[in-house]
């Protein structure tokens, strides 16, 4: 007897398909990006013992990942982005080569990780917001209802750690605008990766960023010896906070929807909580395992709430 052929997928079950697997390559991308703080603090250092500048560690590791990028690039033989996708991949290494990674460098010095993780909760809600504008998606009130609840889970507990309410510093003000960055070169490289290969995108963003982060990183390339731990800090996130980790991130953002796909970020929090403790030394009490287990159980709920899309207008130029 003849095999029979294997039947196409329904357009819903494919679509279920895609979606899920765009999530599991969310939260692999989540996890990979939930070691940036941690590894940020070992290599920024403290300022009663700083280590490598802010400065450096941002605009270092984007010419060593923009390095990487080139060679990709050419293995893979990648084509030239058409004319339409320049300033969008602008957009997205304004977001996640510049602004995202500079300001939480700068920002690392003078907070540890566990504290700076609770204002990446907030990543998340503006994703989906950035997500749903650039994509015309209209999620239902169940979704934004499970994003606004995870997200106020997150503030309810930076209050918590705090001890006298969440005091916005200057340091909790550049996490603040990071977020609006990364929110930025999120969605919008999530919207390129629809059409083109997820780690083209990265790698494009880091080789047009090349003139200003090459010259940046050989000018504030430290000047006194730093601990070998800062170096091993600086590498992860040069190699997977900058570049492997996106290859993920934006692929699954590509297949399981930005607006959707955002709210597993609401679990990075507390995925760098876990890590700061063996690496910082930092505590882990009952209170954080509490809140994180609380939002990652939204998360799967709101996942399952349905996003539509709203058809995009055209008007006819005169």
């Amino acid at each position: 007897m003849s095999a029979h052929p294997a039947l196409p997928l329904p357009p819903s079950a494919m679509q279920s398909r895609n979606e899920s697997l765009g999530l599991w390559l969310g939260l692999l991308g989540v996890v990979i990006f939930a070691l940036t703080l941690p590894m940020t603090r070992l290599a920024v250092g403290t300022p009663a013992d700083p280590q490598m500048s802010g400065l450096f560690i941002a605009l270092g590791r984007a010419a060593a990942a923009g390095g990487l990028s080139v060679l990709f690039l050419l293995s893979t033989r990648a084509p030239l982005p058409k004319r339409a996708d320049w300033l969008p991949l602008a957009l997205t290494a304004a977001g996640v080569v510049f602004g995202f990674p500079l300001l939480t460098s700068v920002a690392m010095r003078h907070v540890e990780a566990v504290h700076a993780s609770v204002i990446v909760g907030v990543l998340p809600l503006a994703t989906a917001g950035v997500g749903a504008l650039l994509h015309r998606q209209r999620p239902s009130t169940g979704f934004w209802l499970c994003a606004a609840l995870g997200s106020a889970l997150v503030v309810a507990f930076a209050m918590l750690r705090s001890g006298d309410g969440l005091r916005i510093s200057a340091a909790d003000g550049l996490l603040l605008l990071a977020m609006l960055f990364g929110a930025m070169g999120y969605g919008y490289g999530g919207r390129l990766s629809q059409h083109m290969r997820a780690e083209h995108v990265i790698c494009w963003a880091l080789v047009i960023s090349l003139p200003a982060t090459l010259p940046a990183a050989w000018f504030s390339w430290p000047t006194v010896p730093v601990r070998t731990t800062a170096w091993w800090g600086f590498a992860y996130v040069a190699v997977f906070s900058m570049w492997l980790g996106f290859f993920a991130w934006y692929r699954g953002l590509a297949l399981g929807g930005t607006v959707r796909v955002s709210q597993v970020q609401l679990v990075q929090p507390f995925l760098s909580m876990l890590f700061a403790v063996p690496l910082l030394g930092e505590s882990l009490d009952l209170v954080t395992v509490g809140f994180g287990l609380a939002v990652i159980a939204i998360v799967f709920v709101g996942k399952s709430q349905a996003t539509t899309a709203t058809a995009v207008q055209q008007k006819a130029k005169p």
